[in-house]
């Protein structure tokens, strides 16, 4: 199945700003006793299989152990509501790992699949500004990082060299927003906390 990705994505977790996950390859301890994630992409365009899949969304939320390398995550994947069958099949394969590709990197990590679920997803991309909205479940808007002696124009923080699916850079970034009600029996507000931003390009 010959495919290939491109868009934005955003992330956010309950880790405090910088994330250390992230700046580990998931081998140091998270900041608090469990590490909840949730990725939103967006992809800008694309085709899996010649199915065109372009101006369609996709998000997943991670449960996982405090040193993320320890595997047993439970995961739940979001489809966009926009997505017809065959796109949303076509996009379910990609970003389960079923594909290959980034995400099947992370595929032996996972313990369990909490569900796939096909929901309205309003993803936005404004300036320094991301944010998407997963049905009535998850509500994220993250800020891309400017050092403050370089002012409100200033280049946004980024890290790089990065050991990270979606890319090897990464902006620096806090959430403005980041709640989440009823997903799996979880609800939780992590607003003020640790957030990424970047594009990405992804093929297999």
């Amino acid at each position: 199945m010959p495919w290939k990705l491109s868009g934005t994505y955003l992330e956010t977790c309950n880790c405090d700003v910088v994330c250390p996950c992230t700046t580990s390859g998931l081998t140091a301890p998270a900041d608090h006793e469990r590490c909840q994630v949730t990725f939103a992409f967006h992809v800008d365009s694309g085709t899996v299989d010649d199915v065109d899949v372009s101006d369609r969304s996709v998000a997943v939320f991670v449960d996982g152990p405090r040193v993320m390398a320890e595997g047993g995550w439970q995961v739940a994947l979001y489809v966009d509501a926009a997505a017809d069958d065959g796109q949303a099949e076509a996009l379910g394969k990609v970003f389960s790992g079923q594909a290959g590709g980034p995400m099947a990197g992370l595929t032996p990590l996972i313990g369990e699949v909490l569900g796939v679920q096909r929901v309205p997803i309003d993803y936005r991309d404004d300036g320094r500004h991301h944010s998407a909205r997963v049905g009535e479940t998850i509500d994220v808007e993250i800020e891309d990082q400017v050092a403050p002696q370089h002012g409100e124009d200033g280049p946004v923080m980024k890290l790089t060299g990065l050991f990270h699916p979606v890319n090897s850079t990464l902006t620096v970034a806090r959430s403005t927003r980041a709640t989440g009600t009823g997903v799996y029996g979880r609800t939780w507000d992590f607003t003020g906390g640790n957030g990424h931003s970047a594009p990405f390009t992804w093929s297999g």
